[in-house]
């Protein structure tokens, strides 16, 4: 079983993350949608002190940018309130131009991995007009979604092919690759990673909407491992209908053998309080049981007030679920 954090500033010392590796984290991922790797400098180096001082040799994996969907940067945080009228687009919340045929009067937006949403009034070339529906705190660079619509971007980034080039000296061991629809995208990458100079990197890649769901099938076979990346993933659908879908994705995955790996909100209350909720271990432990391969903490780490805490319960819980999964698998004999 392997055992991820997310590196950011509430692990950002390398102390802390010498304890994370003491608590048995595997691995570390970064995520490139804040920042590239030359930009990330200091938080790599204190990963490398802290797997030097260890003596570990856990795996790096760089979450690429993709065509993954964000608002651009704010100069500060807006509140947003129910009701309230919002631009998207130019003179207004920046968001990708790519997006703007797409905003036409009805489309949800969904804002925060779902925690804001908007629904569009009316559309334009170069902005939206909007109308909160569920309002909050909105910060730079948070995720956008808009279910239900076909939005296609390429599967890489020119800044994506920028950090592959630089993978290799900055210790990478593996490559997340956002938003994956279909061979093509995970195929387009491993051109990329042998452009690259790095074929070796392990490929990981995300099921983030309705349509990587939709064909897995195709994607499982391949052979790299699958992300059951509940955050966009829970954006694209009802609340009620994700648990159905990891439940499926995880059998297709079983199917063909693929290793898979499980991720965002396993331990949320962890990134406020040092202890769990009981919903929480269950949901690790059933992660596990289902034939999860890893686990991946998210804001619980990268901006947390306890990053060591949440990352021992991650690995207790799922070492416990591999304990029970073997003596279900193997029952004792006698009486």
């Amino acid at each position: 079983m392997e055992y991820y954090g997310t590196l950011g500033p509430g692990c950002k010392e390398p102390e802390t993350l010498k304890r994370m590796l003491q608590a048995g984290m595997t691995g570390l991922r970064l995520n490139l949608s804040h920042g590239s790797l030359p930009r990330q400098a200091s938080f790599l180096a204190a990963w490398q002190q802290a797997r030097k001082e260890t003596g570990s040799n856990a795996g790096l994996l760089l979450d690429l940018e993709g065509p993954e969907l964000r608002i651009g940067s704010l100069p500060e945080p807006l509140l947003l309130s129910p009701g309230e009228a919002l631009l998207l687009g130019a003179g207004g919340i920046p968001i990708p131009p790519a997006l703007l045929p797409w905003l036409i009067p009805g489309q949800e937006v969904r804002l925060d991995d779902g925690k804001l949403l908007l629904r569009v009034e009316s559309g334009g070339s170069t902005a939206a007009f909007c109308r909160v529906v569920r309002g909050g705190l909105l910060s730079s660079r948070k995720s956008l979604a808009l279910p239900g619509s076909p939005v296609r971007l390429p599967a890489l980034t020119e800044a994506d092919r920028q950090n592959l080039r630089l993978a290799s000296q900055a210790g990478v061991t593996g490559v997340m690759l956002p938003f994956v629809h279909a061979p093509e995208d995970i195929r387009e990458l491993e051109q990329a990673l042998e452009d690259a100079g790095v074929p070796q990197l392990r490929i990981f890649a995300k099921l983030e909407d309705a349509e990587g769901l939709r064909r897995l099938p195709e994607l499982a076979p391949l052979g790299h491992t699958i992300v059951i990346a509940r955050g966009d993933l829970g954006n694209a659908l009802k609340p009620w209908e994700l648990p159905r879908a990891q439940k499926e994705a995880a059998r297709i995955c079983r199917l063909w053998n693929t290793p898979f790996l499980v991720v965002t909100q396993l331990l949320d209350s962890m990134e406020q309080r040092p202890v769990p909720t009981r919903a929480e271990v269950l949901d690790i432990f059933n992660a596990v049981l289902d034939g999860a391969s890893a686990l991946m903490l998210t804001g619980e780490t990268a901006a947390g007030k306890y990053p060591v805490q949440a990352m021992d319960i991650l690995v207790k819980t799922g070492e416990e679920a591999l304990r029970y999964r073997a003596e279900s698998l193997c029952p004792p004999t006698g009486r």
